[in-house]
């Protein structure tokens, strides 16, 4: 594939920072893969300027070594944070030739897989995720895979997103027009908050 981030994987970002700070804590990466791309959901502890610098010094470490395994990638991000306040994220990655996700997390960044119209159901599948903070106590991950189906949908949201979010999910529905569904309705207003959706056209 070339470097860029694969059309097949519509985007959608919706968030913002608690009232009274300039950068939010929470933050998206794109990282386009050579054979599709990683998503991650990140969330600095607290928020305000320490958050949003854990968040972007493990940014940085996602996309400079996306290739790499997920195991092997968190504990540069683990690394990367030790100096830091820490966060916590969830992780997917597309493989788009093989048509399929790989999916991980480490602490309270809640994913949802909604299977897209046509599919055999519609309901909501959830990565096993293990308590901890990067940069702090990492866990060995556990990473699951599964297989798409035009249309599914992955979202992943942050702590200032209510968990009950998933009542918002929608198959057929575009991946910005979820993202920012999500945000108006679950969004707590008490801390940053980030609601990312990619959906798989297949």
């Amino acid at each position: 594939m070339t470097g860029g981030w694969p059309s097949m994987l519509e985007r959608g970002v919706a968030g913002q920072a608690i009232e009274g700070e300039g950068r939010s804590g929470d933050l998206a990466v794109f990282a386009p893969s050579s054979r599709g791309g990683l998503v991650a959901v990140i969330d600095g502890l607290g928020h305000g300027e320490p958050a949003a610098d854990a968040s972007e010094a493990a940014a940085e470490i996602l996309r400079t070594h996306v290739e790499e395994s997920p195991q092997a990638v968190l504990e540069r991000c683990h690394a990367a944070l030790r100096r830091t306040r820490g966060a916590v994220m969830s992780l997917a990655w597309f493989d788009v030739e093989a048509g399929t996700m790989a999916w991980t997390g480490v602490g309270n960044v809640e994913a949802r897989l909604v299977r897209g119209p046509g599919g055999a159901d519609s309901r909501y599948d959830s990565p096993v995720v293990l308590g901890g903070v990067v940069g702090f106590n990492l866990p060995r991950v556990r990473v699951g895979v599964v297989e798409l189906q035009a249309g599914d949908a992955l979202a992943m949201a942050t702590d200032g997103v209510a968990a009950d979010y998933s009542a918002s999910l929608e198959p057929g529905v575009g991946a910005q027009v979820l993202a920012d569904r999500v945000m108006a309705r679950h969004g707590k207003g008490t801390d940053d908050a980030l609601a990312v959706v990619v959906r798989y056209l297949g």
